[in-house]
């Protein structure tokens, strides 16, 4: 069951930021202000969607990887440290300024500048969440090849 738990919140972690991604890259290239302002409050309000999905893959893939001396599960766990840490320093507090800011209609070289540190911190959160996934997939496949 944790398996099941930890794919699905793995999954809706990683989709989430995708498509904050997308949606701020897309709406930043063709839409108006107004437009970005909804979206960077829609990215803040999918922090209710995004903070229980990353804590809970971190607990589950915690759990599940406890007493496991495989690089693969080291490595996840080196990544989830950044994520994690990527997510709180920077993530969280630039979607808070970048919805407060749009908000405000202050599209300012600040804002734009916080705009590409959230961009880049976004893409590699997604790169490693990828990352993870895919050594989560060959532990997966290492466990059914033993059974």
């Amino acid at each position: 069951m944790k398996l099941k738990i930890h794919a699905l919140s793995g999954g809706i972690a990683l989709l989430t930021i995708s498509t904050f991604w997308i949606s701020t890259v897309l709406s930043e290239l063709f839409a108006s202000h107004a437009t970005i302002a909804s979206v960077k409050t829609g990215v803040l309000f999918g922090m209710i969607v995004l903070i229980p999905a990353m804590t809970t893959a971190g607990a589950t893939g915690a759990a599940l990887g406890k007493g496991w001396k495989l690089p693969q599960v080291g490595r996840k766990s080196k990544r989830m440290q950044i994520i994690a840490a990527n997510g709180l320093l920077i993530l969280l507090p630039s979607a808070i300024f970048l919805a407060l800011r749009a908000r405000a209609d202050q599209f300012d070289a600040l804002f734009y500048s916080v705009q590409a540190l959230e961009l880049v911190a976004g893409a590699t959160n997604i790169t490693l969440l990828t990352r993870n996934m895919k050594d989560g997939l060959a532990l997966r496949a290492r466990k059914l090849s033993r059974t």
